[in-house]
């Protein structure tokens, strides 16, 4: 059972390092860093973004630190008083490759370890990633708090200084849960990667989903197998039409992975047959 949480999400930096540009709104495989990144934590709560408002795949709660642009510690802030959960998950939007296993990690470390305050990920070189993590809601705000109080202002202060204030466990990150871009060489990275022979699938798919709205788990393996029978059993074009048409019957049924199983299935021996026809003629 996934430890119940709010999720707050950072999308307001100036992003310098790609001339000012719109960071969260760039695209990665046809969707945005900050879709990417919420589609990654669909069991919040709460969600909510710190930046300015704009379309996004799924319902979210804005919000913004005062001044605009002014350090991740204040909008971090100002994102976590928008929040109710005990636990809550931090990250920036910023980061392609953040999925839901990274994300029951972060929770599972906190959860472990109860007198720990926070569940921070380290890459590869061992660093702290203080906005890829988890923490406890009120050892959180009250360390916001002696900040703000010692301060006199959470603007332009490092994470670091934050994280100092609270006792963490390290979660050790998997090849790219970390991987983030603040360069138009990262982005160019990233778009490289998903389009590697053993990810291109499963992130199209996961794409087409985000689009058309459906929440689905899809059996490629079925579906694939379903268009290798119909293309070498009958034609090459009834490929896609024979998948299209089990998704229409999926539809018309419950629309569940069960459904589409049930009529992939039905297909599959059809096509079978007809092949089996054509070497019987043979």
């Amino acid at each position: 059972m996934t430890t119940a949480h709010d999720v707050v999400v950072l999308a307001g930096g100036a992003a310098r390092r790609l001339g000012g540009s719109d960071k969260p709104g760039v695209r990665i495989g046809g969707r945005t860093l900050l879709d990417r990144v919420l589609a990654a934590c669909p069991d919040a709560g709460r969600t909510v973004v710190v930046g300015d408002p704009r379309p996004t795949l799924r319902p979210v709660r804005w919000t913004r630190e005062e001044p605009p642009g002014c350090g991740p510690t204040a909008a971090l802030g100002a994102g976590v008083r928008e929040t109710r959960a005990e636990v809550l998950l931090v990250f920036s939007a910023d980061l392609p490759f953040l999925d839901d296993t990274t994300v029951r990690d972060l929770l599972a470390a906190l959860d472990e370890a109860p007198g720990a305050d926070a569940a921070l990920l380290t890459d590869a070189g061992g660093r702290d990633q203080p906005l890829v993590a988890a923490y406890r809601s009120g050892p959180l705000r009250r360390a916001l708090d002696a900040l703000a109080r010692d301060h006199g202002t959470l603007a332009q202060l490092p994470l670091r200084r934050l994280t100092a204030l609270l006792r963490a466990v390290r979660v050790p990150a998997g090849p790219l849960a970390s991987f983030d871009c603040d360069t138009w060489e990262d982005i160019a990275t990233a778009r490289a990667r998903i389009r590697e022979h053993g990810t291109v699938l499963d992130e199209w798919i996961t794409a087409v989903k985000d689009e058309l709205g459906i929440d689905l788990a899809v059996d490629t393996g079925v579906l694939l197998d379903l268009a290798r029978d119909a293309a070498h059993g009958v034609a090459r074009p009834a490929a896609p039409l024979t998948t299209f048409l089990v998704g229409y019957a999926a539809a018309r049924a419950d629309g569940g992975p069960e459904a589409v199983a049930e009529a992939a299935r039905k297909a599959a021996a059809l096509a079978q047959r007809w092949a089996a026809e054509q070497d019987e003629a043979g």
